[in-house]
């Protein structure tokens, strides 16, 4: 023990013993520590999973908030384009979304989801923020019909914006074509004319974009001109529509069809006067008695 303390001596004996003893304290301590450690391996496994699963959760959450914020986004735009593509004549307008749509040779209609409650009604005008859609056919409480202008029986009064022709466009039965069938063959228009609503027919303002003209065949032998339009109207890809209300006293206002030529009321002034009587022919002038001094020699000679 004295050599031990003065010249450690036994420092390696101990160094020895230490490392022999080391597995039996391991192997003893070992099933603690293994439990111990298992314990936190689950607890961390635990915990790590419900925190996937939370961000998991948190991640559909954005996923959805982002789809809806790109589908708001998309409404505002499209709503803020139908807004500005307003005619100055509309006084109010309404969004409508379509609800369904039937596009065949024989029908071009679609139904909306706005009606009789929200003020809808029939022969009102449908637009979108490019052109002309077409009017309400049949007006429901809470959906309307519409006839777009593809429809083959449906007429829309236009106008060439270039030159002022008044023509009527006849839908084709396709969502891509519009037939103007009562063209002179010698009339002033040409591929690329821009068709405006010309405000008769009481339902379409006045000035609204309808179509551009894409063919023009004329034919010497036919009077008339074969011209097709086409519209510029989104007719087989919108989503939304608008309803628009106008201010009756604009003058691009359509002016509505009373169904006969005279005027039901107005200024008295301006009503067409009772003729006055005619004046009395005069008689006529008796004709001069004749002395017989101045009969003709003929009628003396016979005397």
């Amino acid at each position: 023990m004295y050599l031990d303390q003065r010249a450690h001596y036994l420092e390696r004996v101990r160094y020895v013993l230490q490392a022999g003893a080391y597995p039996v304290q391991l192997a003893v301590s070992s099933p603690a520590a293994a439990w111990s450690w298992l314990k936190e391996s689950f607890k961390a496994r635990a915990a790590l999973e419900a925190e996937n699963a939370r961000l998991r959760e948190r991640q559909r959450d954005l996923e959805l908030l982002s789809i809806r914020y790109e589908a708001l986004a998309r409404e505002n735009g499209e709503l803020r384009g139908l807004r500005d593509a307003l005619p100055p004549v509309a006084e109010r307008w309404l969004a409508a979304e379509i609800v369904s749509i039937q596009q065949n040779s024989l029908r071009q209609k679609l139904l909306v989801n706005r009606g009789a409650v929200n003020g809808v009604f029939v022969a009102q005008a449908v637009l979108d923020d490019k052109g002309l859609i077409g009017q309400t056919t049949h007006v429901g409480p809470w959906s309307a019909e519409v006839i777009l202008i593809t429809d083959p029986e449906h007429a829309v009064p236009v106008r060439v914006e270039r030159t002022g022709l008044r023509t009527i466009a006849v839908g084709a039965g396709d969502a891509s074509s519009l037939a103007l069938p009562y063209l002179p063959g010698n009339a002033d228009i040409k591929s690329g004319d821009l068709l405006v609503t010309s405000g008769l027919g009481g339902v379409f303002p006045e000035g609204y974009p309808v179509a551009k003209v894409t063919e023009v065949h004329r034919d010497a032998v036919q009077p008339l001109a074969q011209v097709r339009a086409q519209p510029l109207a989104h007719l087989d890809s919108d989503t939304e529509v608008m309803l628009v209300w106008f201010r009756p006293g604009h003058p691009a206002a359509p002016v509505p069809h009373t169904g006969s030529g005279d005027l039901k009321s107005g200024n008295a002034a301006m009503q067409p006067q009772p003729a006055p009587p005619p004046k009395p022919a005069p008689p006529p002038k008796a004709a001069p008695a004749q002395s017989a001094d101045n009969q003709p020699q003929a009628a003396r000679g016979e005397e």
